[in-house]
């Protein structure tokens, strides 16, 4: 099917929910209109001081709040930790499994459109993608492999930590570590976006010196069929 200007396939989330997926690159009337009209699950990203209603009328329903963390070199407040340590181009099969319930916090974990072990590939199927498109960061502590961060274009796009390891104060040395790799590589600016409603990660950014940029609002739509 072709789709009209505005409209993005994402092809990632098709894999992963076994049906057509796209992301309206703004909430405009006929945008909305179009995916009311089409067959799949969609996306689309708002400020958070937007009218909605157009929204609510064309049954898009809110999925989370992305907010987005940014560091410069000067701004970082690093924990050194001699048991710390980077592995870049990892695996990304070595790490697949840290995806799973890792991102409950997440917009499709969140969505009552989709299930939780859809939610999951999606997210492994996006880690196999960026290993390719970006940089792979294995983390390691006491040289074992302890999580992962996934870099493009100087941002920490997906990240997660293997259940052993989580809960045990490590993230902020292992994150101090991943950012003065990416910083000693270049690397002038570094951003993520994380949701809202992830308090733990947004103190462990704002631990590290991180302020937060940017918001934007998320909202879905499942149509489940042509012309509904």
């Amino acid at each position: 099917m072709n789709v009209i200007d505005g409209v993005r396939e994402s092809p990632w989330d098709t894999l992963a929910f076994g049906l057509p997926c796209y992301e309206l690159e703004r909430a405009s009337p006929v945008l909305l209109d179009w995916a009311v009209r089409h067959h799949g699950h969609y996306t689309v990203r708002v400020h958070p001081l937007d009218d909605k209603r157009a929204l609510h009328q064309y049954g898009f329903y809110y999925a989370d709040t992305l907010i987005e963390p940014a560091c410069t070199p000067d701004r970082l407040r690093e924990q050194r930790d001699a048991s710390a340590a980077v592995e870049p181009g990892i695996d990304p099969d070595d790490v697949a499994e840290m995806c799973v319930d890792s991102f409950r916090y997440g917009r499709f974990h969140r969505d009552p459109a989709l299930s939780r072990e859809q939610a999951d590939r999606r997210y492994v199927n996006w880690l196999k993608q960026l290993a390719t498109e970006g940089e792979l960061l294995g983390l390691l502590h006491q040289g074992k492999l302890a999580g992962f961060i996934a870099v493009k274009d100087d941002a920490f796009v997906l990240h997660a930590m293997a259940k052993e390891f989580q809960g045990r104060g490590l993230a902020r040395s292992l994150w101090s570590a991943a950012c003065c790799y990416c910083f000693e590589k270049g690397a002038t600016r570094l951003r993520s976006s994380i949701s809202a409603a992830n308090l733990a990660a947004l103190n462990l950014y704002a631990s590290l010196g991180f302020h937060f940029s940017e918001a934007a609002d998320i909202y879905h739509r499942m149509t489940e069929r042509e012309g509904a």
